[in-house]
């Protein structure tokens, strides 16, 4: 089958421009979103957007200052939701199912606190992770990586300016850990460092900056009252970012995760069919 594809650019009020594709019927209801990670990075999702579109319109965009959408101001968790809430309005989408990943998450999340009303049902695919995740993701990047990988991750991180391809090395060496199959990885993320381009990296710092002075730790226990009716954790079970973390949330939010084994951090690469089926079983219970 077929399925209709669209994009278009919205104007955000404060002046921003931010490009959007929707693949599907978008007459139909629900509407769901898919909030790609980063932050700074373009949309990637596009291999996860035909695995329910059949079922949904399935909507993704960049988020502002990446990709198609130029922006050179300063960035905050309150625009990035700000962003989403217009876009909806944009697309004549009152609520919608959001289905998030990575940083992404983080931004449902956020997005879930001021606008309940407008969540239909929510999916956090591999985070938010709470407690001291750090710790355990830097150690097992250690054990997947050679000691001359680290070394020359660290004097590529240490360079003031970065050429091409150096860029392309470090993001490399950064994200072929995220896979459970590190040799796999390797290609995964050669291919991702020159497609997800360019990153924005002030945008990652000033959103790292304040994810640490108002952690969304803080709020979980008015998230665990906001939340939609239906709402789920997913994660790669061989997430270098230990699963222990997804399993406090779990805990703390009272909601189901589902551990998709022999993946990663985009589990959808390594177990593309476990990962179609979950996502199908939970937007098609949403229709229902």
């Amino acid at each position: 089958m077929t399925l209709m594809e669209t994009q278009g650019l919205v104007p955000m009020t404060d002046g921003a421009r931010l490009r959007w594709m929707a693949l599907g019927d978008t007459t139909r209801r629900p509407a769901v979103i898919l909030l790609h990670g980063g932050p700074g990075l373009p949309d990637y999702l596009g291999d996860v957007a035909p695995m329910i579109a059949d079922l949904a319109p399935v909507y993704r965009y960049d988020q502002r200052g990446t990709g198609r959408s130029p922006w050179r101001g300063p960035h905050s968790f309150a625009r990035h939701v700000d962003d989403l809430a217009e876009l909806l309005d944009a697309w004549d989408v009152p609520s919608a199912v959001l289905i998030g990943h990575s940083y992404g998450t983080d931004l449902a999340s956020r997005f879930c606190l001021r606008h309940s009303d407008r969540v239909t049902a929510m999916l956090l695919m591999c985070g938010p992770f709470v407690g001291d995740w750090r710790t355990g993701d830097r150690a097992e990047r250690r054990r997947r990586m050679s000691a001359a990988q680290q070394e020359r991750l660290r004097e590529l991180e240490g360079l003031a300016d970065r050429t091409e391809e150096q860029e392309v090395e470090l993001l490399t060496l950064a994200w072929f850990t995220d896979h459970a199959d590190t040799e796999r990885g390797w290609h995964w993320a050669a291919q991702g460092a020159r497609r997800r381009r360019p990153v924005n990296w002030p945008m990652n710092g000033e959103l790292g900056k304040e994810g640490r002075a108002d952690p969304l730790e803080g709020h979980l226990a008015d998230l665990r009252a906001r939340l939609p009716a239906r709402a789920e954790i997913l994660g790669g079970a061989d997430d270098p970012r230990p699963v222990s973390a997804l399993e406090e949330l779990a805990l703390r939010l009272a909601l189901p995760l589902t551990r998709i084994e022999g993946a990663g951090h985009e589990p959808w690469l390594e177990q593309p069919d476990a990962v179609r089926t979950h996502l199908r079983r939970f937007v098609q219970a949403v229709g229902a």
